[in-house]
């Protein structure tokens, strides 16, 4: 008779289901564990880098203090955390970490060449020689903060984060101050080698001997050194580990341009300087250093007074003269004979086949004003902002091109103008000198024909425009030593 073995069934049964729940639980605990312990070690080192950016947060509030003369001698508590921390103030470490800054002037030969080609670091070495280079340089160094691939340091007066992606963000700003009208930088050296690691607590300690060296203005440097400043533009480089927050920043505080030196780790500022506005006594050459390109008319003044002494009573029906405008490959030229404008022809070379447009006398003319005690001695004012002054569109050159929506080659008001349509002079001057601006600086080019019947010494010119943003007038950079250990 066979047995009955189904209770043993049941038993083995219920044995095996024990074990595969129990395989089931422990793997799915081993899952999560798999999971989740990258994300819990990730909020971890989170965890500590805001621990870190906080205590370095407070070591430069009280760094500013020593190098700013509050207190000479400052220190910072901060737990390492299984991280190391170095003073990196050496010639080694200034190397990766320092300021160069350059002023320009357009009136140097060799402006346009180097601003064309300043967009790498050491772009500056084919000019320091030449005798109106005007240019400075001046270290930083860095305390540096590092767990695994996270990096948090202080350089510049600045606290930066960087992470292992690459990117940099500021955690505090550097000393890098601008309020609309003077540009102060106070740069902080640090001086020192030292370095911990470990789990314990660490100091830092520095100590300034509040004895600042001017490097602008500074005479001695340079004799164009001086405030008002009387340069065009300010280059500032940066060459830095953490570069790319440095040029964030700069935009964010003044109206510049930054570039990216990504092969030298350089951030390159493009600062501009308010240009010399107002009445001047007539000259040959002058400028317009930039133009406002939101503002629809920025040219707010732009005439020519001239005064005429003839032997006879025939004032200005002698008087020959020409305006020409270059900048980049834009050409402007404006010529008057008398006291009306018979042409002006703009030229862009840019452009392939280029480009040339023409307006004619239409009728306009300046009102003459004679002396009331000579008839040969008079005056007139030539104001190229004139909205009632009106020239007429000449197409023997070829159609109209540039009057369209912004380009580099074009300009608003978008605008078809056939032969003999008429314009006034305010808005054919704001057009072109509009569009030339996008080139850069603006060269103009005053001159008289042979017969010199203008009185240069009693004439003169008005120039008054909008540069846009905010501008330079007055520049102050510093080093400030401040020597730093940690134990």
């Amino acid at each position: 008779m066979g047995k009955n073995l189904s209770g043993n069934k049941l038993a083995v049964s219920s044995v095996v289901g024990i074990v595969v729940m129990l395989a089931i639980t422990l793997l799915s605990i081993g899952i999560m564990i798999l999971y989740t312990m990258p994300a819990i070690d990730s909020m971890q080192d989170m965890a500590k880098a805001q621990k870190i950016e906080q205590a370095f947060t407070v070591f430069d509030s009280r760094t500013s203090k020593a190098a700013l003369g509050e207190s000479p001698l400052q220190t910072t508590e901060l737990s390492l955390m299984g991280g190391n921390i170095e003073v990196m103030g050496d010639d080694d470490a200034y190397n990766e970490s320092r300021i160069m800054i350059i002023g320009l002037s357009s009136n140097s030969t060799w402006y346009n060449d180097f601003y064309q080609n300043r967009s790498y670091w050491n772009a500056w070495a084919d000019y320091e020689n030449k005798t109106d280079f005007a240019g400075f340089n001046a270290s930083m160094g860095k305390i540096v903060y590092t767990y695994n691939d996270r990096i948090i340091a202080y350089e510049g007066g600045g606290v930066w984060s960087r992470y292992p992606t690459g990117g940099t963000i500021m955690i505090s700003p550097p000393e890098f101050h601008f309020n609309g009208e003077t540009l102060t930088l106070p740069i902080m050296q640090i001086i020192g080698n030292t370095s911990v690691a470990g789990t314990t607590d660490a100091s830092i300690t520095v100590e300034s001997s509040n004895d600042p060296e001017i490097l602008f203005p500074n005479t001695n440097l340079n004799s164009i050194f001086v405030n008002p400043l009387d340069l065009d533009k300010i280059i500032i480089y940066i060459q830095s580990e953490f570069y790319d927050g440095w040029a964030d920043y700069a935009e964010t505080l003044i109206s510049t341009t930054a570039t990216l030196d990504h092969a030298n780790r350089t951030a390159i500022l493009d600062l501009d300087t308010v240009p010399e506005m107002g009445t001047f006594p007539l000259i040959q050459h002058f400028k317009i250093q930039q133009l406002n390109e939101s503002n629809p008319e920025p040219i707010y003044n732009f005439s020519f007074y001239i005064d005429v002494i003839t032997q006879d009573a025939s004032n200005f029906n002698s008087v020959d003269m020409t305006l020409k405008a270059t900048s980049g490959g834009k050409y402007l030229e404006y010529n008057t004979k008398k006291t009306t404008i018979q042409y002006i022809i703009y030229t862009d070379s840019a452009v392939n086949p280029p480009v040339q447009e023409t307006w004619v006398d239409a009728g306009s003319e300046f009102t003459e004003y004679e002396d009331p005690d000579s008839n040969k001695h008079s005056n007139c004012t030539f104001d190229l902002l004139n909205e009632t002054y009106l020239m007429k569109y000449d197409d023997a050159d070829g159609e109209e091109y540039s009057w369209d929506l912004t380009s580099p080659t074009t300009m608003i008001p978008n605008a078809t103008i056939e032969e003999d349509d008429l314009q006034s002079l305010n808005n054919i001057t704001q057009h072109y000198f509009k569009l030339m601006a996008q080139e850069g600086t603006i060269d103009c080019t005053w001159e008289q024909s042979t017969n010199n019947k203008v009185e240069e010494i009693d004439s003169e010119y008005t120039l008054i425009y909008d540069g846009g943003g905010a501008l330079i007038t007055f520049l102050h950079v510093t080093t400030n030593e401040l020597e730093a250990t940690v134990d």
